[in-house]
């Protein structure tokens, strides 16, 4: 399975045509305590850089952007009724939602693990 970072510090799982979308741990430090998530429906045509879900935290409220286009396959209902998970576990069990992958040439534009840890050393 590959992972992809994005520069909003969402993550993405690739695994053969379907990949998992979330936010990092850099992402859900600066958000603080998460209180609400709002997955995508299934269903949902999501667009590269489009809002995708909403992650609300005690300090602000966030869009989340889908990494690529395609359409959600599944949301993470364990989220709506424990939104912390994106705190404890948000780069595992705090994942948003899964989708397809529309075009695999999106991925290219995405940095890898390393390129995401310089970005992240920048800010």
């Amino acid at each position: 399975m590959a992972r992809y970072y994005t520069d909003e510090h969402e993550w993405i799982d690739v695994e053969g045509d379907t990949a998992t979308v979330g936010i990092t741990d850099y992402a859900q430090e600066q958000l603080g305590d998460i209180v609400f998530v709002e997955t995508p429906e299934v269903g949902t045509m999501v667009d590269k850089g489009g809002d995708a879900a909403v992650v609300e935290s005690v300090k602000a409220a966030s869009d989340v952007y889908a990494p690529i286009s395609g359409e959600v396959v599944e949301g993470n209902a364990a989220l709506e009724e424990d939104p912390a998970l994106v705190n404890t576990s948000p780069e595992e069990n705090g994942w948003f939602f899964k989708m397809t992958i529309g075009d695999k040439d999106e991925l290219d534009g995405l940095m890898d693990a390393k390129a995401y840890e310089a970005f992240v050393a920048g800010l």
